[in-house]
């Protein structure tokens, strides 16, 4: 359950931020800055602080290798889809959500993966500090 709510958190963040409808940030921002600025600012500063966080720890847990190895098998879950004739990747939006839904499964899996690591090893992870 917790893998689930990581990576829907994932999911709706980069959502927020862009998605193929009108309703997300970067669109909101473009129609409104004028009249909207410090909003759209402060709005834009949280959604860049919580990607920030699932970026980092994404990076930190799996790096950008783990990222690409996950990127790769669902690249080529599309790939058998699409031989298949299960998948047309002609329609841009639903190209858009395939992006943010194997984005949000690299920042899901990168924030549950010493978790994971943790219940499949016995073995606590810890971060090193120089002191």
């Amino acid at each position: 359950m917790g893998f689930l709510l990581r990576w829907f958190g994932a999911f709706l963040l980069l959502a927020a931020i862009f998605n193929p409808t009108s309703w997300n940030y970067v669109a909101w921002a473009r129609t409104a800055w004028g009249e909207q600025t410090p909003l759209i600012v402060f709005t834009g500063l949280v959604l860049g602080v919580a990607a920030t966080i699932y970026l980092v720890a994404t990076m930190r847990s799996i790096g950008l290798l783990g990222a690409a190895v996950i990127a790769a098998i669902f690249a080529a879950g599309l790939w058998v889809l699409t031989d298949w004739g299960l998948l047309g990747l002609d329609n841009s939006a639903l190209n858009t959500w395939l992006g943010i839904l194997v984005l949000s499964l690299i920042l899901g899996v990168g924030m549950s993966w010493s978790i994971l690591r943790q219940r499949l090893s016995g073995q606590q992870t810890t971060d090193e500090v120089d002191g």
